[in-house]
């Protein structure tokens, strides 16, 4: 659990992340009653919300990956998807309130998916379809979405030599929220599954979430390099350590990013989503 500028973070394990804003007459001098907001990112896979261990193709359990009992908050607000690969309508389904919006990277098609889920439109959700470019806003929350894909040059390529996460797989996503402390906003910034791309470091971001785990995205070097340029207030890594092809030591990618004199976390013990 991390607590930045009054708004707490959670890394669930693989790619879900969890942000909580407090209800307004929580926050410090408010005076309106209000309720809080709930924004989950990728829920779900490899025992994540299932309370599945070990996560399956894992060979054991990874040493950071955060372990938790199955649970069904839905108490999200909102909840975002950025491609086919982290697509767990089940998972959403455990996490969504009754209200919820299900915004989803338009590219995710059921039809390539090699698992049984449902299709988008059949949640029992408002459902919202982005491209790589979209602003909208969802309540209180602006929701803004980034290229996300691997170099076609790269090292991110399939054995045909394609790229795993081609250009229009998928997006990231780059959250304002409301501050219930300052008057600035909270910008976070998923990324999703992508190399470092240009354009990245131009964005402006108080909590950078980078994938470090490499084999499919940006690895740990990468994300520091970005988390540098970038310079966000805060760094929470997290795609890591689900499965061998994602294992990285976190311990030395806080430190090189410590190094540059930005502040890192790691949020690696699982924590119940309900308060």
């Amino acid at each position: 659990m991390v607590h930045h500028d009054g708004i707490r973070a959670d890394w669930l394990g693989y790619a879900t992340l969890r942000l909580e804003t407090p209800a307004p007459d929580a926050a410090p001098g408010s005076e309106n009653g209000g309720s809080s907001t709930v924004v989950y990112c990728d829920p779900g896979r490899y025992g994540v919300l299932s309370g599945e261990w070990p996560p399956e193709r894992a060979g054991g359990a990874a040493d950071h990956h955060p372990q938790g009992p199955a649970v069904e908050p839905r108490d999200g607000d909102l909840v975002c998807v950025t491609h086919d690969h982290h697509y767990d309508p089940a998972a959403i389904r455990r996490v969504a309130s009754e209200d919820a919006t299900v915004v989803v990277f338009e590219g995710v098609n059921t039809h390539r998916i090699d698992r049984d889920v449902e299709r988008p439109v059949d949640l029992p959700h408002e459902l919202r379809r982005v491209d790589d470019e979209a602003d909208i806003a969802v309540g209180e929350v602006i929701v803004r979405t980034t290229a996300a894909f691997n170099h076609a040059d790269g090292p991110h390529v399939d054995a045909s030599g394609d790229p795993i996460h081609p250009e229009g797989f998928g997006c990231g996503f780059h959250f304002t929220l409301p501050s219930p402390t300052r008057d600035e906003d909270i910008r976070v910034f998923w990324p999703g599954d992508t190399d470092v791309l240009e354009g990245h470091a131009e964005l402006d971001v108080s909590l950078f979430c980078p994938p470090i785990g490499g084999a499919f995205t940006m690895d740990r070097h990468a994300a520091a390099d970005l988390a540098a340029a970038m310079e966000p207030e805060l760094v929470l890594p997290v795609h890591y350590n689900t499965f061998e092809a994602l294992t990285t030591d976190s311990r030395a990618f806080a430190a090189d990013v410590a190094e540059t004199g930005i502040p890192v976390v790691l949020s690696e013990t699982w924590a119940s989503p309900v308060s």
